[in-house]
């Protein structure tokens, strides 16, 4: 590899105890069942290896070829920027890829293909660098077939936005973490196809509210395990839909007894599930069926105003019918003066006899 020639800390826990015969410029530890090497040769046998403190700025498809039998691989904190397509494609075997602490800026559409599509655990904590680098991402896990991957690791990334389907390619996923990012909504399909979900933990990041939409879209999650503490709920008469939701949802919130109001200050540090609409200041929720009596009276008003306007229309054409039907009549005879001149004009036309004796007045006349 061409990151051999750096200095490596390589952890192997072999399937064997590779440990007991300590390779040649490497120094072992049995308890801690690790192995420290510089530019040494990583045994073929290895099924875990952990790089971590490098200087590898690109992974491209040669990267660990020989090794097959490796089923976990961290790759933290080496400042990678660039994961080429097929780069872990020669391990046939990974189960567990520990990405966290880079610096992805360029993540090709394949990066994460794997024959067979063995992963079951992809962690980027800390490691997307910008929104490009999600867009990235998310193209990555369409094209990677990971259909098999359980756990997905996306804290610490300032994450604002989840675009709609962004897990759908991952339909066993049971495991999803988004805390420490900037998230401050969601919206209908967010979480779309990914119904096998045991745990979405959403700790830390800017939602002060939860709106009626998002409300649904983590209901329709059912079983899941739902984590929201650490965000800085504002309290106000928005809220109380979220309130409500937290004392009635089948929706399991784990951390429900430590969502705190954070505005205004006068309800800073109180609790969110305790929170009512008197004590908010505001009125509630007006009852259905007030709603439906309201419209109907306004349907019943707007039926009146406009009989009461037909009714004046009507009264003001009797006090001026003798006038409306003389002008009627004015109208009428003037049209149909305009219509028999017009006849007159089209049977002279059409008749040559009298078309010469029209011409013959007209030359007298001039």
């Amino acid at each position: 590899f061409a990151w051999m020639m750096l200095t490596l800390v390589c952890a192997m826990l072999c399937v064997s105890a590779c440990v007991a015969s300590c390779p040649l410029r490497c120094e072992c530890s049995e308890a801690q069942r690790t192995v420290h090497c510089a530019s040494a040769a990583i045994s073929s046998d290895a099924s875990s290896l952990i790089l971590t403190a490098n200087a590898i700025h690109r992974l491209d498809h040669s990267a660990f070829s020989g090794l097959q039998n490796v089923t976990h691989l961290n790759l933290s904190s080496n400042g990678i920027m660039e994961i080429g397509s097929h780069a872990f494609s020669s391990l046939l075997a990974l189960r567990s890829l520990i990405l966290n602490n880079n610096q992805l800026v360029l993540i090709h559409p394949e990066a994460f293909s794997v024959p067979g599509s063995p992963l079951q655990e992809l962690s980027l904590r800390s490691s997307l660098y910008n929104y490009s680098s999600l867009t990235d991402l998310i193209t990555a896990l369409r094209w990677g077939e990971l259909t098999n991957l359980l756990h997905l690791d996306l804290s610490s990334n300032r994450l604002v936005l989840l675009p709609p389907g962004m897990f759908a390619p991952l339909p066993n996923l049971q495991h999803l973490h988004l805390r420490n990012n900037s998230l401050v909504a969601i919206y209908n399909s967010t979480f779309s196809g990914i119904e096998q979900l045991l745990e979405l933990d959403l700790t830390g990041n800017a939602f002060r509210t939860i709106s009626d939409e998002g409300l649904r879209e983590l209901e329709r999650l059912g079983r899941v395990r739902l984590l929201l503490g650490q965000n800085p709920y504002a309290c106000t008469c928005e809220a109380q839909e979220f309130a409500n939701w937290l004392n009635s949802s089948k929706v399991r919130v784990d951390d429900v007894d430590g969502l705190y109001c954070e505005f205004p200050a006068s309800l800073r540090g109180a609790s969110l599930r305790g929170i009512s609409a008197q004590g908010l200041g505001c009125y509630g929720n007006v009852p259905e069926e007030i709603t439906d009596l309201s419209l109907q009276t306004s349907y019943v008003f707007l039926g009146l105003v406009l009989g009461f306007v037909g009714m004046v229309f009507l009264f003001v054409v009797y006090l001026n019918r003798k006038g409306i039907k003389k002008w009627i009549t004015e109208i009428y005879e003037a049209c149909r003066d305009v219509l028999e001149g017009y006849h007159y004009r089209y049977e002279i036309d059409s008749d040559p006899r009298l078309g010469h004796v029209s011409h013959w007045l007209a030359d007298i006349i001039n």
